[in-house]
């Protein structure tokens, strides 16, 4: 039985591992806040810019390049307005930046748990067997414990990458979204600012 949960806490490594390269991958900073963007955003001072910053967000897909976009369709609309339609839109790109986190999340929690309800239904098992015998045998009893616990510390060994994993992807994202507010906000300021004055 204690092979179950060694299967469980396997099949637990293997889906934690498959999320933590596939955030890896996606949550690289040149996916997200391409530096091209960056500079094109810094070069843009006022609407003779714009089909420039458009084409190079056309070029570098990426959550910047989508809220930069949005902002751009909406200029017609009063700042404030534009501003909101872009903050709806940064919660959706965030949200999708964030997906999978939840199955890390899961993973920290149940890894645990796994290991410790093997060791528990090992100690069990390894209890009754004694029980059963007239005479106890020192090195058996430890053997027993050495392999009972063997699934405490997998769960362990699971729990804490994943947690690792977890924690840098949330400061990750966080970091990244403080940095497209600001370049969102920079753009949306100079933009509304060259309009009032023509």
């Amino acid at each position: 039985m204690e092979l179950v949960f060694l299967g469980l806490l396997l099949l637990t490594s293997l889906v934690g591992g498959t999320v933590i390269i596939e955030r890896a991958l996606a949550l690289r900073r040149s996916r997200v806040v391409p530096p091209e963007v960056v500079a094109a955003l810094q070069n843009c001072h006022g609407p003779a810019d714009l089909p420039m910053v458009l084409k190079i967000c056309q070029q570098k897909p990426s959550s910047l390049s989508r809220l930069v976009q949005v902002a751009a369709q909406h200029l017609e609309w009063p700042k404030a307005e534009n501003a909101d339609a872009v903050q709806t839109r940064a919660r959706q790109e965030i949200v999708a930046l964030e997906r999978g986190l939840v199955i890390l999340e899961i993973t920290v929690g149940i890894a645990p748990l796994l290991g410790l309800v093997g060791t528990v239904f090992g100690l069990m098992g390894l209890f009754g067997t004694l029980g059963a015998s007239d005479v106890i045998q020192s090195n058996e009893l430890a053997k027993g414990i050495s392999v009972i616990l063997t699934a405490t510390l997998l769960g362990l060994l699971v729990a804490i990458p994943a947690l690792i994993a977890w924690s840098y992807f949330n400061a990750k994202i966080q970091a990244m979204a403080v940095e497209m507010e600001s370049l969102c906000t920079e753009f949306l300021r100079r933009q509304y600012l060259r309009r009032n004055e023509t």
